[in-house]
């Protein structure tokens, strides 16, 4: 084996074995388990135990979105005790052929809602609309949630209008943090509406991060956690990215008239009210963050003896901007040691011409960077980004791998690797050369592993 095919095996089992280590069902059991009909919930540095009897409640209610929806709601099923009155609602990637006849399942869109991201939303508010002191509710929430459950506001804005406002959002450029601060004022499920909508329940959410820790309440725009941001700042968004001018006009007029009303509407005080009570009957736990990831890398990196540096400096940079700074220290730690891996977790943003190729951010980045890997040929290096959920924008990718031959294979094909970095179509240049990284759906979403090695 060539130092550059090991590593390229070298980098695709760091993340494989990273994946692997983010086990959700392990993730379950190490968080909570149920003693008889009593939920336990172990503690942790930042939760304390409980106790919870959930003989106390006469039905049991889940609520089940986002990328990793499925593996969520199968988990939580196996575990919980027999017998239980159980009704819920589960939007996610795909319908399963083998389905519980409690669970109404939705095939939600993604990253863009469709019509069961609307159904699955409505279905999920009149559950919740029944609920009373004696339901507990599960909410399983994972990033994606934002596209596969929504629903507008505004009942004038049409499914069109709402596909159009996340299409403009996810290529505007904006962190994701403010991408759902936005959504939030859009949504009648995000910024904690859910949560309003069973004011009495008692209710635990039980999140897989697709965002940094600081920013939870950004998980899949957070609607069962208490939202704390205002108008002001969601305001600042849509004046920085120019949002409104190219929103359609049933958005735009909604959005101006929230803001002429500084965000209130004919419900807002009813919401303040029901928030008193609907978050003194609220829990929240993180089954598994992208911190359990990119450490998991490490662990597994270190293990095959390289010297491993993680530096999630660049999480939300611009894509040109992250690769210029994870080279630059990359080659850095080169000139120290001969082994290394610098480990770096998080997204980075793309700003979408108006007709993109096929590709995503994680392939984007990865053929920015091999255009610095050619100036150093010969040398063993090379660099793979890719996403825990195992799609890579409107790819059938994960990622992609690079090294300091790639141009040039590149080249040997008839590319023109500057030109398809402008046109947003990684992908055709990497499945070309047969360096995309294909996993399929993974039933997870931790964000995404970048992975710059050299022997």
């Amino acid at each position: 084996m060539t130092p550059l095919e090991e590593l390229y095996a070298v980098s695709r089992d760091i993340f494989d074995r990273a994946l692997q280590a983010c086990d959700i069902p392990k993730a379950f059991d190490r968080h909570l388990h149920f003693e008889g009909r009593t939920l336990v919930r172990h503690p942790s540095p930042r939760l304390p135990s409980m106790a919870q009897p959930l003989d106390s409640f006469k039905e049991i209610y889940v609520i089940a979105l986002g990328k990793a929806a499925l593996t969520m709601l199968n988990a939580l099923l196996e575990r919980l005790p027999p017998k239980m009155h159980l009704h819920g609602v589960c939007s996610a990637p795909v319908i399963p052929k083998k389905r519980n006849r409690h669970i109404r399942y939705f095939e939600g869109g993604h990253p863009l809602p469709n019509e069961d991201s609307l159904a699955a939303a409505r279905a999920a508010l009149s559950l919740l609309k029944g609920a009373k002191k004696t339901t507990f509710v599960f909410f399983l929430i994972s990033g994606g949630g934002s596209a596969m459950l929504e629903l507008p506001r505004d009942r004038k804005i049409t499914l069109d209008d709402t596909i159009a406002f996340h299409e403009t959002l996810v290529a505007s450029g904006a962190t994701i943090t403010e991408i759902n601060t936005v959504r939030k004022y859009f949504s009648a499920v995000k910024g904690g509406r859910l949560a309003l909508a069973a004011p009495a329940a008692e209710k635990l959410s039980l999140l897989l991060a697709d965002v940094p820790l600081k920013d939870l309440a950004a998980v899949a725009s957070s609607p069962t956690l208490p939202d704390f941001s205002t108008m002001a700042e969601c305001a600042e968004i849509l004046e920085r990215f120019h949002l409104p001018e190219k929103f359609p006009p049933a958005v735009r007029e909604y959005f101006k008239k929230l803001q002429n009303s500084e965000g209130a509407t004919p419900n807002a005080k009813k919401d303040q009210e029901n928030a008193a009570v609907a978050f003194q009957h609220a829990q929240f736990d993180t089954l598994l963050s992208n911190h359990d990831f990119v450490n998991a890398a490490r662990d597994h990196a270190q293990s095959l003896g390289y010297k491993v540096i993680i530096d999630n400096t660049c999480d939300d940079w611009d894509y040109a901007e992250a690769a210029k700074y994870l080279l630059a220290r990359f080659h850095e730690l080169r000139s120290e040691y001969r082994r290394v891996c610098l480990l770096s977790s998080g997204e980075v943003t793309v700003n979408l011409s108006k007709s993109p190729g096929c590709g995503g951010r994680n392939q984007q980045f990865v053929l920015q960077c091999a255009l610095d890997l050619a100036r150093h040929e010969g040398e063993a290096l090379a660099v793979l980004s890719a996403g825990s959920d195992g799609i890579d924008g409107n790819s059938p990718a994960a990622g992609a791998i690079a090294d300091a031959t790639t141009i040039a294979r590149a080249k040997s094909y008839n590319f023109d690797p500057a030109t398809t970095l402008a046109h947003f179509d990684a992908c055709t240049l990497f499945t070309s050369l047969g360096d995309t990284i294909v996993t399929g759906p993974t039933g997870n979403n931790l964000r995404d592993l970048r992975i710059l090695i050299a022997v």
